[in-house]
């Protein structure tokens, strides 16, 4: 993991790539502002100071428990403020911090302990099948602790904290490739696979995302939290931390628009991060026009490129404030970003329509074809990006890295142009695109024309295998409230708006489309759901 730095001074003395540990971030906060609230969680708040606190006696627990530099803690828990705190424990120890998805089932999770060779676990009491799982598959773990009282662990991360209070944890000496986070992939193709982080690398990406997604943002402001901290609201939780920048986190478990809405209006909550069906939700709720938004200088959106049309609405709710970035967790969502200047509100000829923005600060993107050659602007091909914020690897993965990288270049496995003004257009993922009669199809270009229908809210579009043109396509649509629309119709009206080989051959309407447990669509979730219910034959053509 180690990255071999031959930069010498005066010909002699060899430059050291010692770093920032992350957790200094934290102890920044707390020394320039320890009487602020740091974390609001439904009627309790922490200030700076006292979240400094909390992390040196859960690192001095860990610590005492034999958990140190490079170990893995494992996490599985709901948002909630020992989640946060458990980040940068980690982070002062020199650990890793290896967060779950809470909506993951137990084998899931013992497959991540088993993988990231867990040495400590921290899980919600709500999960005991989960912990048992995880007993099972990691059975020399030094640390079973537990958010809340739970008769599956050794002691609660709360007796931790009150049993090491007023401890003090030196922060551990890292380096620019000293891991401090596991950011697992969501495995929509077989296993998830733990994507490295780095002290050095998130160290650029917090840089990075204020001064692209968040510029000016300071102590005065606040960052409301709807999604889980485990992946990008994590990342993005952490940048504000940097500057001080209070987290409010909402008391339920479930997303509740209303409720987001009021606490934007309480705290008057400055940037959020969220995907695009979260916004989606948010802005067509009746709430946004009755809570005070003006607020708002940040709405994030990432993890997938958002329709025009709810882009559209999205800007009429709340003006120009929307910001998109383009990022895989392995890239920590640094490749490319569209800011809110140049969200346009309504259609015209100067519409870059469908694009993800220019190249972050730093970064550095570029479209390939199957040998690795860069090609023309307009043309399509793979979007690969190099720079700081690129990932170390995956961990124990050599078969993996080798796909992923090519020449030093990493392969983000979304398929895409650039313009003649550098700014990048995705068309789909590889694995989403299909050929239908010898044509490449991208699912995307139809998905955008479907959702220009005024009756439809939600689609996704796949191919399925057919015996006469190789594969065919297949949309399934979910209905905006009242509407009707049947296949036929669509089908007509889609006639001089996409091209007639990309027409789907077959149009499905369901109630709601499965989405993963950060909000989006993913194509494998619809499949696997047309196959259960029975509209895919055995073949997987469709029925």
């Amino acid at each position: 993991m180690s990255r071999e730095n031959e930069h010498y001074r005066g010909g002699t003395a060899r430059v050291s790539n010692r770093v920032m540990n992350l957790a200094h971030i934290l102890s920044q906060a707390a020394r320039r502002f320890p009487d602020r609230d740091g974390f609001v969680w439904g009627e309790r708040a922490w200030t700076w100071s006292q979240l400094e606190e909390r992390t040196h006696g859960l690192a001095a627990a860990l610590q005492a428990r034999g958990v140190g530099k490079g170990d893995r803690v494992l996490v599985h828990a709901k948002n909630c403020n020992e989640m946060f705190e458990s980040m940068f424990a980690a982070f002062r120890l020199g650990a890793v911090w290896v967060p779950t998805n809470f909506r993951l089932v137990p084998d899931e999770v013992a497959y991540l302990a088993s993988a990231s060779g867990a040495k400590a676990f921290l899980c919600q009491a709500e999960f005991p099948a989960h912990a048992a799982a995880v007993k099972a598959a990691a059975p020399d773990l030094a640390v079973l602790a537990s958010f809340g009282e739970a008769p599956f662990a050794q002691v609660s991360v709360a007796a931790l904290i009150e049993e090491h209070r007023g401890e003090t944890v030196r922060a551990a000496d890292v380096t620019y490739d000293d891991p401090c986070w596991f950011f697992f992939t969501s495995g929509t193709t077989g296993r998830p696979k733990a994507a490295v982080l780095t002290h050095g690398q998130m160290a650029f990406v917090i840089t990075n995302h204020l001064a692209d997604l968040t510029p000016g943002v300071t102590e005065q402001d606040a960052s409301l939290v709807v999604a889980p901290l485990s992946h990008g609201a994590g990342v993005h939780q952490l940048v504000q931390t940097a500057r001080a920048v209070k987290t409010v986190l909402p008391p339920g478990d479930r997303f509740d628009a209303e409720e987001a809405w009021r606490l934007i209006a309480q705290h008057r909550v400055a940037n959020m991060f969220t995907v695009p069906t979260i916004l989606k939700m948010l802005v067509e709720h009746p709430a946004v026009d009755r809570h005070d938004h003006s607020s708002l200088r940040h709405v994030i959106y990432a993890g997938a490129p958002m329709y025009r049309e709810d882009q559209k609405y999205a800007l009429r709710k709340l003006g120009p404030v929307i910001v998109q970035y383009f990022g895989l967790g392995e890239v920590t969502g640094a490749i490319t970003v569209l800011p809110a200047a140049l969200h346009e509100a309504e259609d015209g000829p100067d519409l870059k329509l469908g694009t993800c923005g220019f190249e972050r600060t730093g970064m550095q993107v570029q479209i390939q074809d199957d040998a690795g050659r860069e090609v023309e602007p307009g043309a399509t091909g793979e979007i690969c990006v190099c720079g700081p914020a690129v990932f170390a690897g995956y961990y124990d993965n050599p078969e993996a890295n080798a796909k992923a990288f090519r020449d030093g270049w990493f392969r983000t496995g979304d398929l895409g142009f650039m313009d003649h003004e550098g700014f990048a257009y995705i068309t789909g993922r590889q694995s989403d695109m299909y050929i239908s009669g010898g044509s490449n199809i991208y699912p995307r270009e139809v998905e955008e024309k479907i959702l220009t229908h005024p009756a439809i809210a939600e689609v996704a579009v796949l191919g399925v295998p057919d015996r006469t043109w190789g594969e065919i396509g297949v949309a399934v649509c979910v209905l905006r409230p009242g509407m009707t629309l049947d296949e036929g119709a669509l089908v007509a009206w889609m006639g001089d708006k996409v091209s007639r080989y990309k027409l789907p051959r077959r149009v499905f309407f369901w109630d709601a489309l499965p989405k993963s447990g950060y909000g989006k669509i993913t194509k494998k979730m619809v499949r696997e759901e047309l196959e259960s219910r029975g509209l895919l034959a055995s073949d997987g053509a469709a029925t």
